[in-house]
């Protein structure tokens, strides 16, 4: 190591003494990754060949060069050329080869024969009658809807797609969710609702075109590092105004920051959108031409004074004023959120107050504006569209007939094998457990027992079910450790497919390692299981990820997200990724495309809808016996989700700590006797962990925060779930902290 990567890094073993250690490492790195040893290859390893592709961690949609010699994967740097990324790459994108040669990866089918014991190596064959069998029993004694599956934003587009048609289609599992319900839920369900479809407006160069760019619950510098630096690239010197509880990496670097009191959302944009319109800073022929229930929506606002929500919020009345005043001398204002508003429990309508505000100030459909949610997973975009789990194939209505049609028509399939009403979301798989109602559950790609909300409850009920099959890249993983039957897959860069990035951009994903042992990639593992189930004849024409792509194409005609204009996936990776809609004929004439440049939306009028509610308080509060709020998110740029794959990489253990910590506010340090790097104790009504504690004045007084990926982190989160989109609430649990 360098002395100069020793004096940037810092011992592995200590704590980041503040948050804003991490975002100036990540834009170092980002900025001059050369300095950290990374993108150099060895003269006695220099590649023969290099091929381009999309990184698999989060949705952005990165593009990497992949180096390989002699067919192997020796090294990758970003991919200059692409739109996206514009040759940069974050912690985890130059680390992104690295979970491929970690010594825990899946290598063969493995089945528990008894609960408690230890998970024994079978052949395929075995495995997959194995699956068959103990599935079609389940249902035989429980009935069809018995068994179900949870999916994932981690796999293939492609994929995603067989799956869903094979357990719906072909099993005649109902109920299939994927663990995008637990991040991009709340913003599909707010565009369905506002605009007619779940279409992100966006594309990442507004990031640069804005001259008002506001973020709320979203740290982009640490959870999005390449859409940060896209904001450092504008050259308008934009107002940054951050809405957050916390004084994250990315509210350090605003302009201002605008810290409300968690889960005081809802009533702060109303009382926004009130100045706004009482000051006659609205846009009224975009309005009148564009949107409907207007009207009603000024008058729910209107009692939403400055000084009334002020109190609520815990900020001075005087801020609304000056950010309604930042909006409406603003040219190209841009909205932009993510899981601080996702993950929430009224969170549609939070969404919706944002999407709002874009409306009624026109701020949608040009350069640099745009009520924009940013996506977590690879491929949550994907996922939203295509994995036949709550919607149909294509964005379309298990509920409509004539979408049933359609679907059964492209797929050739019998339209009675296609269910007439939507999925149960994951939670209600989850309960279906508890109440008797499920009894066999798949888990692809995705991590239950560590991920979800109220944590000891899940383990505890996968232990319920009568058969569980666990199919991922690992087999220590949590949710594997409590699996009947694992089957070892593939990962990212041992496969090819497409993945839907953010801003709506198709990019590829091509094959450039081979897999370990007998491990296969999730689309053979589908096509392994349909034939063992006797369905292999429905499924004889998905016989390479390309060619589903055209069967998924089809699917998409006539719909917002229509991309029969694609000429497969070369055009794909020659266009730098494409973007939907392209529908038939349509020129790809500019790598960057938004949407509503036309003010008409996908509703039957074509046009977007003014919704809102009255707001509800979270199901629990701070109290005598736990008096302090858990706030929950990302900790760091080289941190992901579960840390099932950034924790194989040294690297990235270098750049964060994998020992658990929790900040707390420098006044509540003194007042309960604890240091920094003090063992303090956390307790919920859900149970308690043990961490180490940082004292930051990142948190406020009666607040402490503590990342979600360890693995303890959701021992303690409260189970509440929004309404309208099912989606949990993560940040929003009540604590007590012990020194110990």
């Amino acid at each position: 190591m360098s002395s100069r990567r020793q004096k940037l890094l810092p011992s592995k073993n200590l704590l980041p003494p503040l948050r804003a250690w991490d975002g100036e490492l990540t834009q170092r790195l980002v900025q001059a990754p050369g300095e950290f040893g990374l993108g150099r290859v060895p003269e006695k390893v220099k590649p023969d060949s290099t091929t381009s592709m999309i990184c698999g961690f989060c949705s952005t949609g990165c593009s990497l060069n992949i180096h390989r010699k002699e067919g192997e994967a020796v090294n990758l740097t970003p991919d200059p050329d692409y739109p996206v990324n514009i040759g940069m790459a974050c912690p985890k994108g130059w680390e992104a080869l690295a979970p491929l040669d970690a010594p825990d990866r899946a290598t063969v089918p493995m089945i528990r024969e008894e609960r408690a014991g230890e998970l024994k190596p079978l052949q395929w064959t075995e495995a997959a009658k194995i699956f068959c069998d103990r599935m079609k029993a389940v249902q035989a004694e429980h009935g069809k809807e018995s068994v179900a599956f949870l999916s994932t934003g981690q796999i293939c587009t492609e994929e995603m797609a067989f799956l869903g048609a094979f357990a719906k289609f072909g099993m005649g599992v109902k109920h299939g969710d994927g663990n995008t319900r637990q991040c991009m839920a709340t913003s599909v369900v707010s565009y369905k609702q506002s605009f007619g479809f779940d279409a992100p407006p966006y594309t990442y160069k507004d990031f640069e075109d804005s001259d008002v760019i506001v973020l709320v619950g979203s740290n982009l510098c640490i959870a999005h590092p390449i859409m940060w630096q896209r904001v450092l690239r504008n050259k308008n010197n934009p107002e940054i105004i951050v809405i957050d509880p916390r004084r994250t990496e990315t509210a350090m670097e605003a302009t201002r920051h605008v810290p409300i009191l968690p889960k005081s959302d809802l009533r702060f944009f109303y009382g926004l959108a009130n100045v706004l319109i009482s000051e006659g800073w609205v846009d009224r022929e975009f309005i009148e031409a564009h949107t409907n229930e207007f009207e009603a929506f000024a008058t729910h606002v209107r009692s939403y004074t400055p000084e009334r929500v002020a109190r609520h919020c815990g900020i001075d009345a005087d801020d609304f004023r000056q950010l309604a005043e930042l909006i409406h001398r603003g040219k190209r204002v841009s909205f932009w959120w993510t899981m601080g508003v996702n993950q929430g429990h009224e969170a549609v309508r939070t969404a919706q107050a944002i999407i709002n505000l874009a409306l009624m100030t026109g701020n949608i459909g040009r350069p640099g504006t745009g009520a924009n949610s940013i996506t977590g997973q690879c491929n949550a975009m994907g996922s939203r569209l295509f994995s036949n789990t709550t919607n149909l194939l294509g964005g379309h209505d298990f509920a409509h007939a004539p979408h049933r049609e359609k679907i059964a028509r492209i797929i050739g399939v019998d339209e009675s094998k296609i269910p007439q009403e939507p999925s149960w979301a994951y939670d209600q798989i989850i309960d279906g457990i508890e109440s008797g109602k499920i009894k066999g559950l798949w888990v692809i790609a995705t991590n239950t027992a560590h991920s979800w909300i109220n944590q000891s409850r899940a383990r505890r009920l996968l232990d319920k079910l009568d058969f569980l099959v666990v199919q991922d890249m690992y087999h220590s993983t949590e949710t594997a450790a409590h699996a009947d039957l694992v089957l070892p897959a593939a990962g990212w860069a041992e496969k090819e497919g497409t993945f839907i990035n953010s801003e709506r951009r198709i990019g590829l994903v091509k094959k450039v390692a081979k897999a370990p042992g007998q491990a296969l990639a999730d689309f053979q593992i589908f096509r392994l299981l349909a034939e063992q189930w006797g369905e292999g004849e429905m499924f004889r024409k998905w016989s390479s990820p390309e060619a589903v792509f055209r069967i998924l194409q089809k699917c998409s005609e006539g719909q917002p997200c229509d991309v029969m204009g694609i000429d497969g996936y070369r055009e794909i990776d020659e266009a730098g990724g494409i973007q939907w809609p392209l529908v038939r004929g349509e020129s790809l004439d500019a790598r960057e495309r938004r949407l509503f440049s036309d003010g008409r939306f996908y509703t039957k009028d074509e046009k977007a809808i003014f919704l809102y509610s009255d707001p509800v308080d979270p199901g629990e509060v701070p109290c005598g016996d736990f008096p302090y709020l858990l706030l929950t998110g990302r900790g760091s740029s080289a941190q992901w989700h579960t840390l099932t794959r950034t924790a194989k990489s040294s690297v990235l253990g270098l750049l964060s700590t994998n020992d658990p910590y929790v900040e707390i506010n420098p006044e509540d340090a003194e007042r309960l006797g604890i240091a920094a790097h003090d063992e303090v104790e956390l307790e919920s009504r859900r149970g308690a962990i043990r961490l180490r504690a940082v004292v930051a004045p990142t948190v406020v007084k009666g607040q402490v925060f503590v990342p979600m990926h360890f693995r303890c982190t959701n021992i303690l989160t409260f189970a509440e779930f929004d309404k309208y989109s099912r989606q949990p609430s993560y940040k929003n649990s009540s604590v007590k902290v012990t020194r110990l």
